[in-house]
């Protein structure tokens, strides 16, 4: 058998990142564990805690932990300057949820090799993290893949303004092209053109649901062509594309989670059963 690596490539995508959860748990009873994890946004802190060891059950455990109040507190500084705020949301919370949630501090304490994904705000650069050892906290790292422009402040590491890793991929294939592998499991709750309507419920103000709009769209054309190009392009490892069924706007919907569990896992066990 191949020494070569299973690499799982983990979306953003809030709460539907715990479809993560239930994707490793099919993989698991596929004996077809990854080994190396490159994530993005909150899918970069679901890798964080397969890549330090955690098992699906206590991932999934510490994600439960997690309130709304914890990652989606309004600012009181952006209410008193409108348009002139940074963020809506306040970081700490987030942050702080971060640390509770990864168990660990370093890269260099993780299990298994993990790159984190960022973007330069002024630059446009795609940033990785733990691609080459990198001495940056992991929490650090973590925060910034997780920044989306408009609800969190950007990250400010090494003099650079870092936000979501996911504003140049939501799903990491173009780091992944740079790891050696023999099978790469890319699994997406990111925007697509095929997700279906807006859970009920209320949505966001017009202006901020506006703006989710024009991201979902240019998001979800990345992520298309990245997987087209990849499947394109010879030489590359096999990709086994996993893509559990997605709404609109739950990002920051916890009764969505068990519906997003079972997505996670009953669409990896589809592309392994295409796969076979």
């Amino acid at each position: 058998m191949s020494a070569l690596p299973v690499v799982a490539v983990m979306s953003g995508g809030g709460v539907k990142a715990i479809a993560h959860v239930g994707a490793m748990r099919a993989l698991g009873e596929a004996n077809l564990a990854p080994t190396h994890f490159i994530g993005t946004s909150m899918g970069a802190a679901v890798a964080a805690g397969f890549a330090a060891g955690l098992s699906p059950d206590e991932v999934e455990a510490r994600l439960r932990e997690i309130r709304r109040r914890d990652v989606a507190a309004v600012s009181p500084v952006a209410l008193a300057k409108g348009l002139y705020a940074t963020a809506i949301l306040k970081g700490e919370p987030l942050r702080e949820s971060l640390e509770r949630f990864i168990p660990v501090q370093h890269f260099s304490d993780l299990d298994h090799p993990l790159t984190v994904t960022a973007t330069d705000m002024d630059s446009g650069e795609l940033v990785r993290f733990g691609f080459d050892g990198s001495a940056v906290p992991l929490v650090d790292a973590v925060y910034a893949s997780c920044a989306l422009p408009l609800l969190y402040p950007p990250a400010r590491i090494g003099g650079r303004r870092l936000a979501d890793g996911g504003l140049r991929g939501v799903v990491a294939l173009e780091v992944a092209r740079q790891v050696p592998a023999r099978l790469v499991i890319a699994i997406d709750v990111g925007p697509g053109f095929d997700m279906e309507a807006r859970a009920a419920g209320k949505g966001p103000p017009p202006a901020i649901r506006v703006h989710n709009e024009a991201q979902w769209v240019m998001m979800a054309d990345s992520t298309r062509l990245q997987v087209a190009l990849w499947r394109a392009t010879p030489g590359l490892p096999p990709l086994l594309y996993v893509r559990p069924t997605v709404r609109h706007g739950a990002t920051f919907d916890l009764t969505q989670s068990d519906y997003y569990l079972e997505q996670g896992y009953l669409a990896t066990r589809q592309a392994l059963a295409a796969l076979a």
